[in-house]
């Protein structure tokens, strides 16, 4: 049976936002804050909390990024209705598919993770605690757990600077949210980058109208 473009991005964006929650939900409520578990020698488990935007990267406020997040996600997800309903390539839909799940996965952290968690510091944190989580809402950190050092050695002393100091390749910690958004991101500016000029140049000319 042959799926509708619209029913194959609704597939898209729960399948992603199953499986992220699944695993933050899995190694909140079994690693402490830290904790690492070895899976190959260039990919680890390594639990972590993100208070600001992807990869860790931290610059404005947390209440403002939650805000300016769920704004975001409300104009992506009337861009991807816009494009089912003009009936747009479904590979350009899976792409903003991805991107939409990607940024509600980050969302539902923010969101309610402070409240329906206790802290991880020291301790396996615990779901629903009696005494209540570890921030109000819109304050909850972004958990991250993909760590993968393909290079991990210290640089030679005549190096300026750094030299002596170890260095890692890749350092950046991230979820499978992140992870989803730069797939879509890549794809899309790879393979439909006319497409999404296009599309956002309709869309200007339409509001101008």
């Amino acid at each position: 049976m042959k799926i509708s473009k619209g029913w194959g991005a609704i597939l898209i964006i729960f399948l992603i936002l199953a499986a992220d929650q699944a695993l933050k939900i899995w190694i909140k409520t079994h690693m402490q804050l830290h904790d690492s578990i070895e899976v190959t020698k260039w990919f680890y488990l390594y639990f972590t909390e993100n208070p600001g935007m992807a990869f860790g990267i931290e610059v404005i406020g947390k209440l403002f990024l939650s805000v300016f997040r769920i704004i975001a996600v409300c104009f992506i997800g009337y861009y991807l209705y816009q494009l089912v309903k003009k009936k747009y390539k479904f590979g350009y839909i899976a792409c903003v598919s991805l991107i939409l799940a990607g940024a509600v996965g980050n969302i539902i952290d923010s969101i309610f993770y402070g409240v329906i968690f206790d802290h991880s510091y020291g301790q396996v944190a615990t779901f629903l605690p009696a005494e209540g989580g570890y921030a109000s809402w819109l304050h909850g950190k972004v958990v991250d757990m993909f760590y993968f050092p393909l290079i991990q050695t210290v640089l030679p002393d005549w190096i300026p600077i750094w030299g002596g100091e170890e260095f890692v390749f890749f350092r950046p910690i991230f979820n499978l949210a992140d992870s989803a958004i730069c797939v879509g991101v890549f794809i899309l500016l790879i393979f439909y980058r006319h497409t999404l000029s296009e599309s956002l140049s309709k869309e200007a000319i339409k509001k101008n109208a």
